[in-house]
């Protein structure tokens, strides 16, 4: 008989699948349900909570790695036979948000009777993709996305619908010239409200080793780690948010009425912009500073058509 689910039992659903590290067995186990009704309903509460606000649903989204063990001779040796490798990497933890709502969302490996076995880890997370319109990370074009990836592959879970990426590693690269562009020093650079965490009872890698050897102390440091570096990364977007034109989030609504990336709606003409076959007008922020352009050629035919190329 199909279950109805009552609004706190669905709240329960969320709780449990985002807060208390549980498997979709244990969760449907707790509702006497099957996993398949779990995911589904799980599913459909994404959808109906989704963002009423204007604009783009964007997932600030963070992941922890487990490292490869492997057999060397020399320190400086590289691994260059899969035969060295003794245990492959997997995903340990993530972290998500969405970007300025709602608390930080968790989920680790602590709870897994085989460590390795991430699957549960990472249907939760392709869930979460799945409803975003834009992914938020630090590095995360090079690493996090196509990790995910390669553990959806690997798992043969089908891939999330489609969702652009915004890469602060990225903004910071291609606009700046810092010491250095990792989130750590950006975060302290900018003075945002949250800093990367300092490691406290398990320094550097032997967090990660700890994790490995399932000690319950060092997973709780590792989501404390894990969950503050979602909102470093929020808190750094903001302050580099006007240097990237790279997504319009204004084609995600239907309104006639123009709007910045900030929300603002007062955008003051500022020059134009200048192609080879064309003249537009820019416009500043008011609010933010962010730069932007008119989608209309003001060049008449004629002109267009007397342009060399």
């Amino acid at each position: 008989m199909k279950k109805h689910w009552e609004n706190s039992e669905i709240e329960k659903l969320y709780e449990l699948a985002s807060k208390e590290n549980m498997t979709w067995k244990k969760i449907a186990e707790y509702f006497d349900v099957s996993i398949d009704s779990v995911r589904k309903t799980f599913k459909r509460y994404l959808e109906k909570v989704k963002d009423e606000s204007k604009g783009p649903k964007i997932l600030v989204l963070d992941i922890e790695t487990a490292p490869m063990l492997t057999y060397l001779w020399r320190l400086y040796d590289q691994v260059n036979d899969i035969k060295q490798i003794e245990e492959d990497w997997f995903v340990l933890s993530w972290s998500a948000r969405w970007l300025g709502q709602g608390e930080v969302m968790y989920a680790d490996q602590r709870y897994q009777k085989d460590l390795e076995n991430d699957r549960d880890l990472m249907i939760k997370i392709r869930d979460l993709l799945d409803e975003a319109d834009i992914v938020l990370t630090h590095n995360g074009v090079s690493f996090d996305s196509k990790k995910l990836n390669t553990r959806f592959l690997f798992h043969k879970i089908k891939p999330p619908s489609s969702y652009k990426q915004i890469d602060t590693y990225l903004i910071a690269k291609k606009h700046f010239c810092l010491t250095s562009n990792k989130l750590e020093y950006l975060a302290e650079l900018l003075g945002v409200e949250h800093k990367k965490l300092k490691h406290q009872k398990f320094a550097g890698l032997e967090l990660w080793r700890q994790c490995l050897y399932k000690n319950m102390e060092a997973f709780e440091e590792m989501e404390r780690y894990n969950i503050n570096d979602v909102l470093a990364l929020e808190d750094v977007y903001n302050r580099l948010a006007a240097w990237d034109n790279s997504i319009h989030f204004d084609v995600y609504n239907d309104e006639i009425v123009r709007r910045c990336n900030c929300g603002c709606s007062e955008l003051e003409p500022k020059g134009y912009h200048y192609t080879k076959k064309g003249k537009y007008q820019k416009y500043i922020c008011k609010d933010c500073g962010k730069e932007h352009r008119d989608s209309e050629n003001l060049h008449s035919k004629e002109k267009r058509k007397s342009l060399l190329v």
